[in-house]
């Protein structure tokens, strides 16, 4: 597996302690979760080699390969529940809102795609979190149904359900290089709120 590009290899030489990582370096966080989106099954020295550091390193930031995952799980549910957050969906017009929301969202790419593929029912702390976005999403769609800007034959926990799927698909298909990083907020708007046909 060929290097992540990232910062990680300049952590070779700091403390990578339990919380210090997580606040100090959340790229390496994201680079760590892409590596093991290429690389499910990856151990830690294959980790370690995609990321550019030594095993040693990445031991001290997590000592298994199952801390890890549940590390970036926990990190992940944080960054998104702030993307949503951080949107304020309840201020400004709704398609304003819904802009801040998608790039809020994109900000978070490799850690959206790691909680997609490595989600594990059961665990509180996303379930929690899970139930929280459901009901900031579908508050924010039925308060622009109401405002008259989405339409009201789709219900607001449908709009839910299609902005998470197109992001998610937007996302990935990114990653395995269907679609360009670039202008991809616009096309995850134009595909959202207008779709594939011609009006």
């Amino acid at each position: 597996m060929e290097p992540v590009k990232t910062r990680a290899n300049t952590l070779e030489g700091k403390a990578l302690n339990a919380q210090g990582a997580t606040r100090n370096d959340e790229k390496f966080l994201a680079s760590l979760a892409l590596a093991l989106l290429e690389n499910p099954a990856a151990t830690l020295q294959e980790l370690a080699r995609a990321l550019g550091v030594s095993k040693a390193t990445l031991y001290r930031f997590c000592p298994t390969r199952d801390q890890l995952v549940e590390r970036l799980m926990e990190h992940a549910t944080r960054s998104l529940s702030q993307a949503i957050r951080s949107a304020e969906l309840g201020r400004d017009p709704p398609l304003e809102a819904l802009r801040r929301l998608t790039v809020k969202s994109l900000e978070n790419q490799e850690l959206t795609l790691f909680l997609t593929f490595f989600w594990r029912p059961g665990a509180s702390i996303e379930e929690q979190a899970y139930t929280d976005w459901m009901t900031a999403l579908d508050a924010f769609f039925l308060r622009g149904q109401q405002a008259g800007v989405f339409r009201i034959d789709i219900s607001a926990a449908a709009m839910t359900e299609l902005w998470i799927s197109i992001l998610i698909g937007l996302q990935d298909a990114e990653r395995r290089g269907r679609v360009a990083r670039v202008g991809l907020p616009a096309l995850f708007e134009l595909s959202f709120l207008h779709g594939t046909t011609q009006v």
